[in-house]
């Protein structure tokens, strides 16, 4: 059976998977700290077996980031917000334990993958803050471990969370300063791509496929 649903994932920046990098270079100090975000999307599901399911969708997600500069022998000082937006078609294998009658446990994983269709700026006064794609398809991983309630009329609904570990860097970080004079000073370092949601997904009642009788 094939089943259509939505679903949104806002992102939870833990302390585990280190949601602040720091930079610096001579006198300037810069960092940028992942605050959240929030994903969302639609994904279409088809069963294999009882415990086995196959698993594709496609979501936009956007990252929210804090990012801050400071210059020690100017007295300058700035911070902001950015975002950055980038979409994600996933491929995942899914197995399922029933808990009880109506409740089901599931685990899945493979690969995803990522897509960067622009850059991201944010200019202030003296200060800019410009996060540049490393490339505009990039790969991870995926895993994610739910609970699903499966009612006769109103559909699915699933609760669990997400890990994604991108494979690599998903874009440069340039923090710049600029003097009185207008002179820039950049500093730079690599972004992870990689980030844990909380998942809430609905999938649409379907009714069980029909067994066609044979033609007279």
């Amino acid at each position: 059976m094939t089943t259509f649903g939505i679903q949104v994932k806002p992102v939870i920046p833990l302390e585990f998977f280190d949601p602040r990098v720091d930079f610096k270079a001579g006198a300037l100090n810069g960092h940028l700290e992942l605050t959240g975000g929030f994903a969302f999307g639609m994904l279409v599901r088809t069963g294999f077996t009882k415990i086995l399911s196959m698993e594709v969708g496609i979501n936009q997600t956007r990252r929210n980031y804090n990012f801050g500069l400071v210059n020690d022998t100017a007295s300058f000082e700035a911070s902001d917000r950015i975002r950055y937006v980038g979409y994600e078609v996933p491929l995942l294998l899914l197995a399922y334990i029933r808990l009880t009658e109506r409740l089901w446990m599931n685990t899945a994983l493979g690969p995803s993958l990522d897509l960067y269709p622009s850059d991201a700026l944010r200019e202030l006064l003296d200060a800019r803050a410009y996060l540049t794609r490393k490339g505009w398809l990039q790969g991870a991983a995926v895993g994610n471990l739910g609970f699903e309630l499966r009612t006769q009329k109103a559909g699915y609904f699933y609760l669990g969370a997400t890990y994604h570990r991108a494979f690599g860097a998903m874009a440069r970080a340039n923090l710049t300063y600029y003097s009185p004079i207008g002179v820039p000073t950049t500093i730079a370092t690599d972004l992870s791509g990689s980030y844990l949601t909380v998942d809430f997904r609905y999938f649409f009642h379907e009714d069980p496929d029909r067994m066609r009788r044979p033609r007279n």
